[in-house]
């Protein structure tokens, strides 16, 4: 039977190699998550080759043996590229295009990430960032791959800086990466005035965490009526959006998006994005959002709770929401803790519930208050409406002031006004 080939998508073939601190379940799940990512970079895998060794092979990644075997597969089902679950070294994509010859590509899951970062990056400073993180990647590459580099027209892998920088010399690269840098630091203190900005608004900040994929961005786009890009897709969202949200009590509130998180992220690309994922260290609450209908849910939990530490932001209050029940089969095998909750982001009710548990864990960083505001505070009283959780409000005819009951942010200025006014 004759093969179709897709001609739209390239033909790919996916290379891993499970070393001795590799379990079986974290490497069959590494190599269907970069299964995942290929089909994300419009790539159509046709084959699919692994081994167990001790360690990675320092000179082809694979041993002598499979990569022979390899030969033989790129020769039947013809690929355009071969993409390897590690980051490669320049040797071993010297060695390895040696042996494969002219005509199929190597790279590794560092390139395909950066190569899907560039086409999801909307933002001149995602743009700058993806292209930062891309020379960081190739600079310690450039040596013996100049019969390699001229060959990159296009596909899988070359998008971003493009041919002409690939094929310049270390000098140039530095010097660009230097100008991006700077460019960088422009915009990071731009972003920097605008938090400020905020907190001088004292308006409550809660920043959306998760695996890539979880449904960040449709929470935010149900919850705020934003257009952030949400598709089933991994990093669909590169770019951090933040929009106000009206709580049922009337309080707004702050809703950042972040890039979401995958297992093994590149360390270049976490040094490119750590200026939006400043958004989290600032944030007084982080919403982590899980894809409750993936098999490796419990992983993908693990995977972001470690990055959370590495930024240092354990101080900060966080809800556990487990997104897509709609999705889920037999929802027993979601525990969910009373500190958690488990939703479907297109069910409205469950949206509200949501909304609900955000304000009870706001609440919890918060102080009590009771206050008499007179008539003629009608300022004061519109910002308790949106600058606090307003729980009763009462009119009191013989005193002509209205009783208030509710929670403020113990940092907030109506925190010390609100304690002047209770009687």
């Amino acid at each position: 039977m004759q093969e179709v080939r897709n001609d739209s998508k390239e033909r790919v073939i996916l290379a891993g190699c499970q070393t001795k601190d590799r379990n079986d379940d974290h490497f069959l799940y590494s190599m269907e998550e970069l299964k995942s990512l290929t089909a994300t970079a419009n790539g159509e895998v046709v084959a699919m080759i692994d081994q167990k060794k001790v360690s990675i092979d320092p000179a082809t990644y694979l041993g002598r043996g499979k990569i022979e075997e390899l030969s033989l597969l790129i020769e039947e089902k013809e690929p355009d590229l071969v993409i390897f679950n590690d980051e490669l070294s320049a040797g071993q994509i010297r060695n390895i295009s040696s042996i494969f010859g002219e005509g199929v590509r190597v790279i590794d899951r560092t390139q395909l990430i950066l190569d899907i970062f560039a086409q999801r990056a909307q933002s001149r400073e995602g743009k700058l960032q993806v292209e930062l993180a891309q020379l960081n990647y190739l600079l310690p590459r450039l040596m013996g791959r100049g019969l390699a580099l001229s060959r990159l027209g296009g596909g899988i892998g070359t998008r971003g800086p493009g041919e002409t920088q690939l094929e310049t010399d270390r000098r140039h690269i530095r010097r660009r990466m230097d100008e991006i840098k700077q460019q960088l630091s422009t915009i990071v203190q731009h972003r920097k005035q605008y938090r400020e900005r905020r907190k001088e608004n004292q308006v409550l900040q809660i920043a959306l965490v998760g695996y890539t994929n979880a449904g960040k961005s449709t929470i935010l786009n149900r919850l705020t009526a934003a257009d952030t890009f949400e598709q089933n897709l991994l990093f669909a969202t590169l770019d951090p959006t933040t929009r106000k949200l009206k709580l049922p009590s009337g309080l707004n509130v702050l809703l950042s998006d972040t890039v979401g998180f995958i297992q093994d992220l590149p360390t270049t690309l976490i040094a490119a994005f750590r200026s939006t994922l400043e958004e989290v260290q600032e944030a007084d609450l982080i919403l982590h959002i899980i894809d409750a209908s993936h098999e490796n849910f419990s992983e993908h939990e693990k995977t972001v709770l470690k990055l959370l530490e590495d930024l240092d932001v354990n101080e900060i209050p966080m809800l556990t929401v487990y997104n897509k029940a709609d999705l889920i089969q037999d929802k027993e095998d979601v525990f969910v803790h009373s500190s958690e909750l488990l939703i479907s982001a297109k069910d409205e009710k469950q949206l509200r519930k949501l909304q609900d548990k955000i304000e009870e864990t706001l609440k919890q960083e918060m102080v009590f208050y009771k206050a008499k505001i007179h008539s003629d505070q009608g300022k004061l009283l519109a910002r308790i409406k949106t600058e606090t959780i307003l729980l009763n409000q009462d009119w009191d005819e013989e005193t002509e002031t209205y009783e208030c009951e509710g929670y403020v942010h113990p940092n907030h200025s109506l925190a010390h006004q609100l304690n002047q006014t209770e009687h």
